[in-house]
């Protein structure tokens, strides 16, 4: 059977455990892009089998209800915050009967451009303004020092795709990952701008990056602690986290990751203050809440 780019795919070899589509074909050789998880692989033409309709449906209903679930998972954790965050303001503010709230300003960097349009539409499905932009891992490094003056984010995501491949070295070995040296120099880029973890905070990585590197870079918040596959959408849920927990609050790792598709195994990182502000009088016309 031909292949041509966009195809559907899964790999023999790994018992077609993951949906991939195909970047490009050369020589031979597919270079693949993980259709919900953040992996970038190769494989030679012959090892790759085009998905059937019938499989692709039942494939895209069970990851539609995972996220589902992710999704009614954060709006639980969300709904706690809200009352938490409403007893507060009422008792700091008992004579106003509203008050208004100032959200965090996320930068979302991705490599993969449809990664992105679903990311960008999770933001927006739980409130969240967001500046998404698609640019090539690689020039990330270069790009996020103007964008940061231009946008003055409070979080930035930092992600794409990403590999870990054993022939290229240990698991030590930063020279063995696809893209994790342009995540650190890009999270490395973004601190020489601000350097404090609770005034900017960061996510890095993608599938089976070099964690430590990432928070030794600056990160709080990155993948992939044992190597394993990130689902597309989990950096989306930290960001959340982060931007509906009040400044007043520091956000435990564990609760950060609990609403996510992957966890701890997949992602890890610092205690980080929260950034969302309250104030008051709230003001119709302003529409701020």
């Amino acid at each position: 059977m031909s292949f041509s780019n966009g195809s559907l795919v899964t790999r023999k070899s790994y018992k077609h455990d993951l949906l991939f589509r195909i970047a490009n074909i050369k020589n031979g050789m597919a270079n693949l892009y993980g259709e919900d998880f953040r992996l970038e692989a190769d494989a030679p033409i012959e090892d790759l089998k085009a998905i059937e309709i019938r499989e692709l449906e039942q494939r895209r209903k069970k990851e539609k209800e995972k996220e589902e679930f992710s999704y009614r998972l954060f709006r639980q954790d969300y709904q706690l915050m809200k009352e938490k965050r409403d007893y507060q303001s009422s008792e700091g503010y008992q004579n106003y009967a509203k008050y208004f709230q100032l959200p965090a300003k996320v930068l979302h960097l991705d490599g993969d451009q449809m990664y992105l349009r679903k990311c960008i539409e999770l933001y927006q499905r739980l409130g969240l303004q967001v500046h998404g932009i698609h640019i090539q891992e690689k020039e990330m490094p270069n790009k996020i020092g103007e964008l940061i003056e231009r946008i003055q984010p409070d979080i930035i995501v930092i992600t794409g795709h990403d590999s870990y491949s054993k022939n290229k070295g240990t698991k030590n070995d930063l020279r063995a990952y696809r893209h994790s040296k342009y995540f650190a120099e890009t999270v490395r880029e973004a601190r020489r701008t601000n350097p404090h973890l609770d005034q900017l905070v960061i996510f890095a990585g993608a599938c089976q990056s070099h964690f430590e590197s990432l928070i030794r870079a600056g990160a709080n918040f990155a993948s992939s602690p044992l190597r394993i596959n990130i689902h597309a959408l989990d950096p989306v849920y930290i960001a959340a986290k982060i931007a509906y927990t009040s400044f007043m609050d520091s956000v435990n790792v564990w609760d950060a990751l609990r609403n996510t598709m992957t966890g701890e195994k997949g992602m890890g990182g610092v205690e980080t203050r929260g950034l969302l502000r309250t104030g008051m009088p709230y003001l119709e016309e302003d529409n701020m809440d």
